[in-house]
């Protein structure tokens, strides 16, 4: 069961206004979405395996983040 947790955020305008751009170019993507994969990637890029428990989150990072990469929408 995928759980989904609600989160507020400030961000710089410019980059609000370029997220908007790119959504207005990618209607297959929402604000949601964008964030979800944003997320996930800087995790893993900034992630560390070196324990069974940091292993394991660095797991959930990467299915999340591979899961919101290829969602398509119905």
């Amino acid at each position: 069961m995928n759980t989904s947790v609600s989160i507020l955020a400030e961000i710089p305008e410019d980059l609000h206004q370029s997220l908007k751009s790119y959504l207005d170019s990618h209607p297959d993507w929402d604000q949601d979405r964008v964030f979800s994969a944003a997320l996930s990637l800087f995790l893993l890029q900034n992630g560390d395996s070196s324990t069974p428990e940091a292993s394991q989150n660095y797991r959930r990072a990467a299915r999340v983040y591979l899961e919101t990469l290829f969602q398509s929408s119905v």
